[in-house]
């Protein structure tokens, strides 16, 4: 089976979730993109794929509105 991967991050409008290497979604918090992304990886899993969920810490910088050094 393949191997599927689930990267929550913050856009320019908030957060979403890059997959297969398109930004997905568009989630006004962290918190809601990532219960997408478990429901998309459950259907993965079900499938028999490898599954890797990602979500960035509030101290890796990748908050919305952060300031970007």
């Amino acid at each position: 089976m393949g191997f599927a991967s689930y990267a929550v991050i913050s856009t320019d409008k908030g957060w979403g979730i890059l997959h297969d290497g398109d930004v997905e979604g568009d989630y006004a918090t962290k918190e809601a993109a990532f219960e997408s992304a478990v429901a998309a990886a459950s259907l993965a899993i079900r499938e028999g794929h490898e599954v890797h969920v990602s979500v960035p810490s509030r101290e890796a910088g990748n908050r919305v509105g952060a300031a970007n050094p």
